[in-house]
């Protein structure tokens, strides 16, 4: 399967290291779900580093603080952890309560700077998970269907991005320019870190080093990371999936629509290795 063949996705790629670059729709923004996270813990990072925030700080999630999704949703007692924990939580199995802790201590609005100081403007940024789940439940009570059943989101009320500034965000920290050294080697630690290896670990071999952060709602099928080969290669790669084929519908099913991920991924990124992509700004469709 290619690109082509998947046509609700848009992706850009980009050389870690160099200017190439390819994409479709790369310059759209799109609902980012849970690759929010990882704005929120480069901020974090910058923050402990800076000693404006002691990664050791205690922070309790009582019930009312839980989201769904795993980790501390499923907990039946409130739990004591530190900051950096949280951290590790959100970014390695995509816990919604932890990033909402994290982001409650480190602000909205650093986040948002954050964003602007890199030069990233396709970035919206309108708050963590808690702010997303809002949004959706307000849909489906004006659509008068479950949650479950909002399949279409809306980049302008929620946390957004076009594909190529997350990639170019991905090429700020593995090349230590989003923060000091020490914020960016923790961030990269814990996108090695994410459990969930269905997506784009799915479309590269034994030897290629895979870091992403997943993120995923009804109708919203995303992933974006680095993969590092051998010989020294660096590529960002940011893919994501709208409607039917996010869904894992029109005869694919769940697993099948994460795997196209990662040959979507794997196309790019051999293109990029191939010399076949552009320059700055190289994008199809």
């Amino acid at each position: 399967m290619t690109a082509s063949d998947f046509p609700s996705v848009r992706f850009h790629a980009r050389e870690v290291d160099g200017t190439g670059q390819v994409g479709r729709l790369a310059r759209v923004p799109v609902v980012l779900a849970s690759v929010a996270k990882i704005l929120i813990t480069v901020e974090f990072a910058r923050q402990a580093v800076a000693g404006l925030v002691d990664p050791a700080e205690r922070v309790v999630a009582r019930r009312e603080d839980r989201l769904g999704g795993s980790g501390l949703a499923d907990f039946a007692d409130d739990a004591e952890l530190s900051l950096r924990d949280c951290a590790r939580l959100a970014m390695t199995i995509s816990d919604n309560t932890a990033a909402d802790l994290l982001l409650d201590r480190v602000g909205e609005e650093p986040v948002r700077l954050l964003a602007r100081e890199l030069g990233l403007d396709g970035v919206r940024f309108r708050g963590g998970p808690r702010a997303l789940l809002r949004e959706v439940l307000e849909r489906s009570r004006a659509l008068g269907v479950a949650p479950a059943q909002v399949v279409e989101h809306d980049p302008e009320r929620v946390t957004s991005a076009a594909p190529a500034d997350v990639t170019r965000l991905l090429q700020l920290v593995w090349t230590d320019a989003a923060a000091p050294p020490g914020a960016c080697a923790f961030v990269r630690s814990l996108m090695g870190a994410q459990l969930a290896r269905t997506r784009i670990a799915s479309g590269f071999g034994t030897g290629v080093r895979v870091s992403v952060k997943s993120g995923t709602l009804p109708g919203l099928r995303a992933e974006a990371g680095v993969v590092e080969y051998p010989d020294g290669g660096r590529y960002a790669v940011a893919v994501f999936a709208v409607g039917a084929d996010a869904a894992g519908e029109g005869g694919r099913g769940a697993l099948e629509a994460d795997m196209a991920l990662g040959r979507v991924a794997r196309e790019a990124v051999d293109r990029l290795r191939s010399g076949s992509a552009g320059g700055e700004g190289g994008e199809r469709g």
